[in-house]
């Protein structure tokens, strides 16, 4: 066991230029009391050699695992109470690991705590905090591309962020690790939504600020490869947590959310990746580890059900507020 409180895990897959910037705004923290430990998914753009270059605790992987595979791999070569998970095109603010600690000892019931991520190039504009999951069946950043003063607050959330957030580490012990049948995508959807059902909470910390690139390694917002998997673990993430009369009790808003959903990568040119996801995540949804029913846990999926119901109700909201905000941008061009 080590002494240090929290080990901070970098996945890195081609992402030299991220590296330097992303160590250095680490190197400033206020709170040292951490290891460093990036684990590279096979890497083959000098990534390597810049590691063992500057002796930067690594762990290389001779193919790419995607970001559940990497961060397992991290998690579970760590030592201390505490792991961060931290994307390598992400920059850290002084206080962000000292925030994150702090906010995690406030009870043992606490399972993640996200930072509050602000968009790199337009740091005014929230890029998330906090994940959130609705009835729907749609995960989405809570505050994404609204203006950052409106996240002030710490809160309750449905899931951290895995990108920049701090989890207890014996926790994973109990429920099982990120999926790596999901590769990348709703992976920490689905390891905080199994928190909640044993009984633990995920929260959402302000004073840890992290800045964000954002699809850094995947590269584009939308693209084949993003929807394909996050319509396949979409399906995994539904059927693996949900007991079969909540299944039955969502199956209405679960589907008219994959409807929504289809329109609107049809009208981005991405439909056929989308229900090739779906397609996929139907017929291997049987290789996937359910969550086992246990009636004393009947109490967190009646909580859970109601977050399902207010997450949807948020989005709406916020849906809403980035509406009217870019029509009042707009009026001032």
């Amino acid at each position: 066991m080590s002494d240090r409180k929290v080990t901070i895990v970098i996945p890195n897959y081609n992402g030299l230029k991220f590296l330097e910037p992303c160590l250095s705004a680490l190197s400033r923290q206020t709170c040292q009391d951490y290891e460093l430990l990036v684990v590279d998914n096979g890497s083959t753009d000098g990534s390597v050699a810049w590691l063992q270059e500057r002796e930067i605790p690594a762990i290389l992987l001779s193919a790419n695992t995607g970001f559940a595979g990497a961060v397992n791999t991290g998690i579970k070569a760590a030592a201390t109470p505490y792991v961060i998970l931290l994307n390598n095109d992400t920059e850290a603010e002084p206080d962000y690991v000292r925030a994150l600690l702090r906010a995690m000892e406030q009870s043992p019931r606490i399972f993640s705590v996200s930072p509050k991520m602000l968009q790199m190039y337009h740091r005014e504009l929230m890029d998330d905090a906090g994940d959130m999951y609705s009835l729907m069946g749609w995960a989405y950043q809570r505050g994404v591309g609204r203006r950052a003063e409106h996240y002030n607050r710490p809160c309750h959330i449905f899931s951290a962020c895995a990108g920049a957030a701090i989890y207890r580490r014996e926790v994973f012990e109990q429920i099982g690790y990120f999926d790596e049948m999901h590769f990348a995508y709703l992976e920490d959807i689905d390891v905080g939504y199994r928190a909640k059902i044993a009984g633990y909470y995920n929260r959402y910390c302000p004073a840890a600020v992290v800045y964000h690139v954002g699809s850094g390694t995947s590269g584009s917002r939308y693209n084949s490869f993003k929807v394909k998997l996050a319509a396949r673990n979409n399906v995994y993430l539904n059927y693996k947590n949900m007991p079969a009369f909540q299944l039955l009790v969502n199956a209405v808003p679960i589907g008219m959310g994959i409807i929504g959903k289809y329109f609107f990568f049809k009208k981005h040119g991405f439909a056929a990746d989308y229900l090739a996801g779906l397609k996929e995540g139907i017929m291997t949804v049987h290789k996937t580890q359910k969550v086992p029913w246990q009636k004393e846990h009947l109490g967190n999926y009646l909580a859970i059900e109601w977050e399902l119901i207010c997450g949807a109700a948020i989005y709406i909201y916020e849906f809403s507020c980035r509406q009217i905000q870019k029509k009042t941008n707009d009026r001032h061009f």
